[in-house]
């Protein structure tokens, strides 16, 4: 008998009677998208949006912290966010790796939701290991984002210290209020897919981390080109089309609102980028390819707090609005606050992330659509104030925003003083003046002429055989002299 026929068995062991084979194979191809855009996305985005010199960091940042990330998240942090109550906005912590577990059907949250005194269990149609790594790709990109604020200067012992201890100490606490069972769920604050678990957390722990980190050198703030724009672009674009699996994964089932998530994402993001590109034309007279990244990306973030719970109108609405606001905030704004001016924030991730997480936040409590609330949300009741449902929608994001925003600006700051004492945040001036080589050993191009003289015995003659001696010579020393690159 064929093995592989097992699974086709009337009643296979492998495919228990609650399994849907369906919605298993959309949550963990959404989770796998959600983990391209980390892995390779931003590790592509940082490492080429940023000067040469810091291009290897940059990666590396993203890349231990999604590796550090899976650990901690499978030892004590995917419990925190999803497990069972220990207080109103945390889970009792504990491994998720146990086999029995990891096999039985899932189980979101593991706090039941109650409305009009009935209890609610949801219960996706897969196993708790699909949801263990669904979950995990959301923790890890939150991680990395805020990574973005503190890239070019954060000693890399400091970071590798910092990563777990946020993961516990904040992620958790908004995974679990907003998601996992907590008040801020129980009350009915709407965050579909992780406007403010992920991006107004990300976007204010790491505009708190870079006050406390420090800026970069001068010259680094002044002028901070990408070393390759063609690659940021193909980051981008992979945080893009990963989005798909980002929204569209959220409703834990291959259902309607997934789709709707989908379509309305992208809608979402292109206006946004339409938008933000319009206005660098109208003020700067000339488009921008950073700016249509960020335009990109704030459609990206401010669609995901309502994805599947608006109208298609409402996404190019709220596209309109990400792609103005934000570029308000750091095209006009940054540049008069005298406290914006004094944070050093990287890649302006307080701008892309936490004013575009916030705003479509707020956006949610205006434009969610009953019909579509109704299939998604436990408290089928929900509605925003565009359909009816007053003023109380909106209050409820916004303190569920001030919630988010005092957790992460006090829980980030005491991190980074406990780290303090152990190692500076901060690396020492003769590293930052130097970049990768320094910190690293290693350097993201190996080009001939970076700052190289040309050696003939080594490298040998730059010309052909028909050359004479003289004339090889003469030509090799002429050609040393001009090929050095700035990069």
């Amino acid at each position: 008998m064929n093995p592989a026929s097992i699974a086709y068995n009337t009643d296979p062991p492998a495919v228990p009677e609650w399994l849907n084979k369906g919605d298993n194979a959309w949550q963990l191809t959404a989770a796998t998208l959600v983990g391209l855009q980390s892995m390779p996305g931003l590790v592509i985005l940082y490492g080429s949006i940023v000067k040469k010199k810091w291009a290897v960091n940059s990666a590396f940042m993203a890349l231990y912290a999604f590796a550090a990330t899976l650990i901690v998240w499978v030892l004590v942090a995917y419990k925190m966010a999803f497990g069972d109550k220990l207080f109103p906005f945390w889970g009792k912590g504990g491994p998720a790796l146990e086999q029995n577990y990891l096999i039985g059907r899932a189980r979101v949250p593991e706090s039941s939701h109650k409305h009009n005194n009935v209890s609610i269990e949801t219960e996706p149609y897969f196993p708790m290991s699909t949801l263990v790594y669904f979950e995990f790709m959301f923790a890890a990109i939150t991680v990395i984002l805020l990574a973005g604020s503190v890239l070019g200067r954060m000693n890399i012992k400091a970071w590798m210290v910092f990563v777990p201890l946020w993961l516990v100490f904040s992620y958790t606490v908004g995974a679990f209020s907003l998601w996992g069972g907590g008040f801020l769920y129980h009350w009915g604050v709407i965050d579909y897919s992780g406007g403010y678990v992920i991006h107004l957390s990300s976007g204010v722990a790491g505009f708190t981390a870079a006050y406390w980190v420090g800026p970069r050198l001068r010259g680094d703030r002044e002028r901070f080109s990408p070393n390759n724009v063609l690659l940021m672009l193909a980051g981008a674009g992979l945080l893009w089309m990963g989005w798909s699996g980002f929204n569209g994964g959220a409703t834990l089932s291959a259902n309607i609102p997934a789709s709707i998530a989908v379509m309305n994402t992208n809608v979402c993001a292109a206006t946004s980028l339409l938008v933000w590109t319009c206005l660098d034309v109208s003020f700067f007279k000339k488009p921008s390819v950073i700016g249509a990244v960020q335009g990109m990306m704030t459609g990206l973030v401010c669609i995901t707090p309502c994805a599947g719970l608006v109208q298609g109108w409402a996404a190019i609405v709220i596209g309109i609005l990400s792609g103005s606001i934000p570029w308000f905030t750091m095209m006009i704004l940054h540049k008069k606050s005298a406290i914006l001016q004094k944070v050093d924030d990287t890649l302006a991730v307080f701008h892309t992330h936490a004013v575009a997480g916030l705003l479509g936040g707020i956006l949610a409590g205006f434009l969610a659509e009953p019909n579509l609330c109704q299939m998604t949300l436990p408290n089928p009741s929900s509605r925003g104030v565009f359909y009816g449902g007053g003023g109380l929608q909106l209050l409820k994001q916004l303190v569920g925003a001030l919630f988010i925003i005092v957790w992460n600006v006090v829980v980030t700051t005491l991190i980074l003083f406990a780290i303090k004492l152990i190692t500076p945040l901060r690396m020492p001036d003769e590293q930052l003046m130097i970049g990768d080589d320094a910190v690293h050993g290693e350097e993201a191009y190996a080009l001939w002429g970076d700052g190289e003289q040309y050696d003939a015995t080594r490298n040998g003659p730059l010309l052909n055989n028909n050359d004479t001696q003289h004339g090889a010579s003469s030509r090799a020393t002429q050609s040393a002299r001009g090929v050095t690159v700035e990069l």
